[in-house]
């Protein structure tokens, strides 16, 4: 059995999907949900659904290796970045090289970087009147947004969507696409 290690930020949504999409899987499961708000639903969404989940400071993140140690003792064939918005230590990719993917809501290169995340993104996206937008799914490098595109999917920007219906249409992606993605990473 395939063991995944989500790490998030936020709600959750991303994480939950998961976690249901392998829920019966026979080949994979989300065993451990590691996160760097103590107040972020995506706990209680972990909770709820009897995942183990965590969270962590800065510190024990990037300036020792006590995130690392719990990360080699579970052992994970794959660490999945799902709205997790610190960058990720050079020194944990290091330790497991070519498993640390993320998804990020924009087709990278495009809108990647420090501070292009959730609805910055999407702001952007509508204020230079984009025509399609959508996700990539990439490993995860030493650079913001900078790893190997795995995967993108794409929609259409209309001229009367706002952030919020950006938000949506790529939130309608992510739910799609990426557990299929994480599947078949892991085949």
């Amino acid at each position: 059995m395939k063991r995944i290690v989500i790490f998030a930020s936020g709600g959750g949504t991303n994480a939950e999907n998961l976690i249901k999409f392998f829920h019966n899987s026979d080949n994979a499961s989300v065993i451990q949900i590691l996160c760097n708000n103590p107040h972020a639903k995506v706990l209680d969404r972990a909770k709820n659904l009897k995942v183990s989940a965590f969270a962590f400071n800065r510190t024990a993140f990037s300036k020792t290796e006590d995130v690392l140690n719990i990360l080699k003792a579970s052992q994970p064939d794959l660490i999945v970045l799902a709205g997790f918005l610190w960058k990720f230590p050079e020194f944990i990719i290091d330790a497991f090289p070519n498993k640390v993917i993320n998804v990020h809501p924009a087709l990278l290169p495009k809108y990647g970087g420090k501070g292009m995340y959730g609805m910055h993104v999407h702001e952007a996206i509508v204020a230079n009147n984009e025509s399609e937008t959508g996700i990539t799914i990439h490993y995860v490098n030493k650079n913001y947004d900078e790893g190997a595109i795995i995967f993108q999917a794409k929609c259409d920007v209309t001229n009367t969507d706002t952030a919020e219906t950006v938000a949506a249409k790529i939130h309608d992606l992510e739910m799609e696409h990426f557990p299929k993605v994480v599947a078949q990473l892991l085949k």
